[in-house]
């Protein structure tokens, strides 16, 4: 493995098709996609500060690196690529890849960030601007996310989040098959149109959250704060800690609760025969 290092590189495509190699403490100056079509590199230390760096890669380590903020569109369409220890200032980073691990990186700016990848581990990761966060990913197993930023996890599908703490309205809309452990959520309208939705031991603060969900279980949810909840909601199968504000027009399943709430039933077409209220 050759090895490169201390050097500063300019112009479009500066490393093209970089095979087997080490760079170390350099810097990505103006000039788009430097490192594209790369294979089995190892970056430390390094700095990124135009467009597209690692397009197109493969088999690639990036530790102690920056990305700054006009490094947009960072990281699309790689494979098997492990970040860690970074701070990653540029919107539109990581689409379309496969196999990534990402640990202890800070996204300053996590706009549209991690869209349509599959096959994600995340730990110690922290997330800010982060609107439209993990959209259409794929196949994730997340722990100890702190992030800011709405409509978090739209279309995102089989994904595991724990120990992690979203401030994020309209999140996990349209997801299916998503546990959260562990976790939590503040923001309205959460998780409506989800499919397959499980929360355990987990505190969500949500004004309408919970609508139109086929498959619902909640096991020891702190839903303190959460009013109009579970509308339109069948298959539900929830155990509260604690009761929400209100629960608005469920269709189906049971609902229990350590304590009286209101209820709204003004859905005449609903058939209250489906679903069981328990106040323990």
């Amino acid at each position: 493995m050759k090895t490169i290092e201390g050097k500063t590189f300019t112009g479009e495509r500066a490393l093209f098709q970089t095979r087997d190699a080490e760079i170390l403490s350099c810097r990505f100056e103006d000039g788009e996609s430097p490192l594209k079509e790369s294979r089995n590199l190892v970056l430390k230390n390094d700095a990124f500060a135009w467009k597209y760096p690692l397009w197109y890669g493969k088999r690639i380590s990036v530790t102690d690196c920056a990305f700054l903020p006009a490094a947009r569109a960072g990281v699309w369409y790689t494979e098997n690529a492990s970040f860690s220890n970074l701070v990653y200032a540029a919107p539109n980073g990581f689409r379309a890849c496969k196999g990534l691990a990402i640990r202890n990186v800070e996204f300053v700016n996590a706009e549209e960030t991690l869209w349509w990848n599959e096959g994600v581990e995340m730990v110690d990761v922290k997330a800010r601007n982060a609107a439209y966060f993990g959209m259409y990913t794929k196949k994730a197993h997340i722990e100890n996310l702190d992030l800011v930023g709405d409509y978090a996890f739209d279309h995102a599908e089989n994904i595991i989040i724990s120990h992690s703490v979203l401030k994020t309205k309209d999140a996990f809309w349209n997801a299916k098959n998503v546990t959260l452990v562990g976790c939590v959520i503040e923001g309205e309208y959460f998780a409506w149109n989800a499919t397959n939705l499980a929360l355990i031991d987990c505190k969500v603060v949500s004004h309408q959250g919970f609508c139109y969900i086929s498959g619902l279980r909640i096991q020891n949810g702190d839903l303190t704060g959460t009013d109009l909840c579970f509308e339109y909601c069948s298959r539900i199968d929830a155990t509260l800690s604690s009761s929400p504000v209100s629960i608005k027009n469920p269709v189906s399943g049971r609902i229990s609760l350590p304590s009286k709430t209101e209820i709204i039933q003004d859905d005449p077409e609903i058939d209250l025969d489906g679903v069981e209220i328990i106040v323990a």
